[in-house]
């Protein structure tokens, strides 16, 4: 029934709601619809628990209460371009789409456990709670043909916790709003398709997708503002994620949480890379986007101070691509890093090995410390001879170099460490040549054998 033509654009609701239960028989050959364009619909509409046969179309209209679905069985409901108070879909089943798109809507939109077997439509929307609740409010709500939030504009934060997207959730433009609070509460939501958060998608308050199941592309590719001054800004801790796509058109305000989440592809841009990044126990298969040589600052900037699991994930993906030299540079700084958060004794100890050996990942350092002594104690001791300390017979001529050497290595190899005692000041230097000997013998030797490279 079209009521579009009535001299009066005052419609009650109680005869909106007799037609769509069935008070009026369907002519046989017509698809049974309900259609008002720019209706005033006074009371309530409530057909909750209900079974609606017809389609409802209102275009433009304004309703002075929320219109009540809960639990109801309905068609295709199309509320385009209204001005409500608010929706409640608590339970409500329908077998067509449910669309809300152009409406302003000043209260909450509850779909609570809803089941929207042909999709959900919101493009456009300005949705404004009038107090502390969620202005959307739809846990466990399940939409097989996509949910479509285009430009739309939530006050109040949307709260989709458990919801089954079949169809993918876009929500290119829009714009949410909850400072100090959750703009976006997903826990645990699934999209079986991609999940599009860009094109200018806006979060003042946190977006939180902890323990997503999101099967294809997870997009904040040219996103605007994603602000939570003091807080977690995106939340993607324990997240299954096909493809991540972190590409803002502005650094994110606020930490951004990946910890324990698994990621297919993670794409993101090295020039808006968050200031705070929390990545424990987060793996990812590839990594894209630039910035392969920087990857070492973008795993430290965890605000809770030095992870070590990171560091192996990035040099794993190091290996996997090819990067040895890098692989090893990011255990180098890993152990580096450790050292900052061991006591006194220890972080010397540390120092000391990544200055002689690089920690085993820089042997080679080993050969330079050696070549300096080893010319220094030559010059030395090419100008101040030790004293004999065998009879000229017994013992070889003096060499200043073999001399050096066999102070070095720890088992003498030439005779001459037996045969020849420094004097003077330099027997201070033949004891600090022979300390230094066992000392980088010993960081070599557990260097190489990777002793010093804990899990």
């Amino acid at each position: 029934m079209d009521l579009t033509d009535e001299p009066d654009d005052r419609v009650s609701a109680s005869v909106i709601a007799r037609l769509l239960l069935g008070g009026n028989e369907a002519e046989k050959g017509f698809v049974p619809a309900v259609r008002l364009r720019g209706a005033h619909v006074t009371g309530c509409l409530d057909v909750s628990g209900g079974d609606v046969e017809c389609e409802l179309r209102l275009e433009k209209c304004v309703l002075d209460e929320a219109p009540r679905f809960g639990n109801a069985r309905t068609r295709q409901l199309r509320f385009a371009d209204c001005v409500m108070p608010g929706f409640d879909g608590g339970g409500l089943r329908a077998d067509g789409y449910v669309s809300l798109s152009g409406s302003v809507i000043e209260g909450q939109v509850k779909l609570v456990r809803a089941q929207l077997l042909g999709g959900f439509r919101m493009n456009g929307t300005k949705i404004t709670a009038r107090d502390d609740r969620y202005a959307f409010f739809s846990g466990a709500l399940l939409v097989e043909a996509g949910m479509f939030a285009r430009n739309a504009e939530v006050t109040g934060g949307m709260r989709m916790t458990g919801a089954r997207l079949a169809g993918g959730l876009f929500m290119e433009g829009a714009r949410l709003s909850n400072p100090g609070r959750l703009a976006l509460d997903g826990q645990n939501i699934t999209v079986s398709d991609a999940m599009e958060c860009g094109q200018g998608f806006q979060a003042e308050g946190t977006v939180k997708l902890r323990g997503a199941r999101i099967d294809g592309t997870l997009s904040f590719d040219r996103a605007g503002a994603l602000r939570a001054p003091g807080r977690v800004a995106l939340q993607l801790s324990h997240a299954d994620v096909g493809e991540l796509i972190l590409t803002p058109s502005e650094p994110i305000e606020g930490i951004v949480s990946m910890t324990y989440a698994r990621f297919g592809v993670l794409l993101d841009n090295p020039d808006f890379w968050p200031e705070q990044l929390r990545l424990t126990g987060a793996t990812y298969e590839s990594l894209r986007g630039g910035g392969v040589t920087r990857r070492v600052d973008w795993v430290s900037r965890d605000p809770e101070g030095f992870r070590p699991q990171p560091y192996e994930q990035l040099a794993a993906w190091y290996l996997k691509d090819g990067n040895e030299h890098l692989a090893r540079r990011t255990q180098l700084l890993k152990m580096r890093r450790r050292r900052l958060t061991l006591p006194w004794p220890s972080r010397a100890w540390s120092a000391l090995l990544d200055y002689t050996v690089g920690y085993g990942y820089r042997p080679w350092l080993v050969f330079g410390w050696l070549t300096t002594i080893v010319v220094l104690g030559t010059v030395v001791f090419s100008r101040v001879h030790p004293r004999p300390i065998k009879e000229p017979a017994e013992r070889p001529d003096f060499n200043a170099l073999a001399y050096v050497i066999d102070l070095l290595i720890p088992i003498g190899a030439f005779g001459q460490r037996e045969a020849w005692d420094a004097v003077g000041w330099t027997q201070w230097l033949a004891y600090g040549i022979i300390a230094t000997g066992w000392i980088l013998a010993t960081a070599l030797i557990a260097g190489v054998t990777r002793v010093l490279r804990p899990n």
